[in-house]
């Protein structure tokens, strides 16, 4: 069944040939957990990026762009605590030198390395705590390292993020897996904070920069935490080719399906990134329908989303529907607000931080309708302030402008999220 997607266990080890390291290499003073990984593949891979739109790039941005160039890659090294941006030449060199640090004990060029950092802004990074690492990073590379790995790359989130999937490419059974790390300093504009992806179908250079650009305009493009793009945001996809499959060389039924199984697993860490925002207490998902265009409808969705008064109103569970009004009337997308009605709804009991991928809705029984049509309800308070004190809320926004609809992740703004920011650097 060539379109069935199952969720499976096992990161960015799940597909053929992928292992994965973690350790704790003390790139800042006060990291107790692991804070460098490792991502190999035993043959040579096809590659694909999207990075930051930010102007200001960390070092490890551009070093991997110009890695990238070529369309292969079999590597990827990433450290947390030091994002080795604002940097000058030492940080460039700082970059290359962890790429040549993995190559070297991996027996690969450093070119087919892959380079990530997050962390402190304008610091100098030591990189001999990775070179004088490398070779036990290397060693301990295991089929079951995506779980040390996946701690590795993390900041102040709260939880790891992976998932993996297996779908049928022409008669072969393919995989794909992925990690991520991101909670704060997240408005996403190409792709996501750092996110690793990896298969074993084939599928050329070529269709994998289609197939991931055309992914994240409806999945990680969706997300707003707080606002603000990172310098750092990478999101880089591996193929080795391992499951056998006819390489995938053109758009058609198998470039389909492989699209689908990356728009399934790709709008899981969404939510998984939104839901562990920085503070946050709640994931809030807003969905638009009935707009002009897809671009329009999820352009609105993201207009809330992004609205500091409309997330305070969140961790307030205050029912203050004119915010989202006026976040759509600044947008500058064309909507009828007289032709506009919402709701709030919630799922009883849904957490946000969500185990069951094959089901998990955000969309709840439990509804209240706050506008129709241009003009306020009188609506039951009490019922909108329960509903919107679940962990997982919905903004519903029906407007009357065509049938195209959208979706955009998001969650409250918390008190707790200028204490984390107040202190970063220490």
């Amino acid at each position: 069944m060539q379109n069935e997607i199952k969720f499976i266990d096992g990161g960015v080890c799940a597909p053929l040939g992928f292992t994965a390291n973690g350790m704790l290499c003390h790139i800042k003073a006060s990291r107790t957990k692991n804070d460098t990984a490792l991502v190999y593949s035993e043959v040579p891979c096809n590659a694909a990026g999207v990075f930051t739109q930010n102007r200001v790039k960390a070092e490890s941005v551009k070093l991997t762009q110009k890695h990238l160039a070529d369309g292969k890659a079999q590597a990827l090294i990433a450290i947390s605590g030091n994002a080795n941006c604002c940097t000058g030449a030492q940080g460039a060199e700082n970059a290359l030198r962890m790429a040549k640090a993995a190559a070297g004990q991996l027996g690969i060029k450093a070119e087919d390395v892959i380079v990530y950092s997050t962390g402190v802004i304008g610091a100098q990074l030591d990189v001999t705590k990775v070179e004088n690492n490398a070779a036990a990073l290397a060693k301990g590379l295991s089929r079951e390292g995506n779980k040390e790995a996946r701690i590795a790359i993390m900041t102040t989130d709260t939880q790891f993020k992976e998932c993996a999937v297996e779908f049928t490419v022409g008669g072969k059974l393919c995989r794909m897996g992925t990690m991520c790390k991101g909670s704060g300093m997240i408005h996403i504009n190409m792709g996501t904070m750092l996110s690793m992806i990896t298969t074993d179908c084939a599928i050329s250079s070529e269709m994998l920069s289609k197939a991931l650009h055309e992914s994240i305009l409806g999945t990680y493009n969706c997300v707003s935490v707080d606002g603000d793009t990172s310098t750092n945001d990478s999101l880089c996809i591996l193929a080795n080719g391992l499951a056998g499959n006819a390489e995938i060389t053109a758009t058609g039924p198998d470039y389909d399906a492989f699209l689908a199984a990356l728009n399934k697993m790709n709008t899981v860490m969404a939510k998984k990134i939104a839901a562990d925002g920085e503070g946050a207490t709640r994931l809030v998902e807003c969905n638009v329908r009935g707009a002009k265009s897809v671009e329009a409808a999820r352009g609105l969705a993201k207009e809330i989303i992004c609205s500091s008064l409309v997330k305070a109103a969140m961790f307030g569970s205050d029912a203050n529907f004119g915010r989202f009004l006026c976040a759509m009337g600044y947008s500058g997308i064309e909507f009828d607000p007289d032709k506009t009605s919402i709701w709030f709804t919630s799922n009883k009991g849904a957490k946000r931080y969500f185990e069951n991928y094959d089901d998990f809705e955000v969309h709840g029984s439990d509804s209240v309708q706050v506008y129709k049509d241009g003009v306020p309800l009188d609506f039951d308070e009490d019922l909108a302030k329960q509903i919107m004190s679940q962990e997982a809320v919905e903004i519903l926004v029906q407007c009357g402008d065509g049938d195209a609809s959208g979706t955009a992740w998001g969650c409250d703004l918390t008190y707790d999220y200028v204490k984390i920011n107040g202190d970063y650097r220490t």
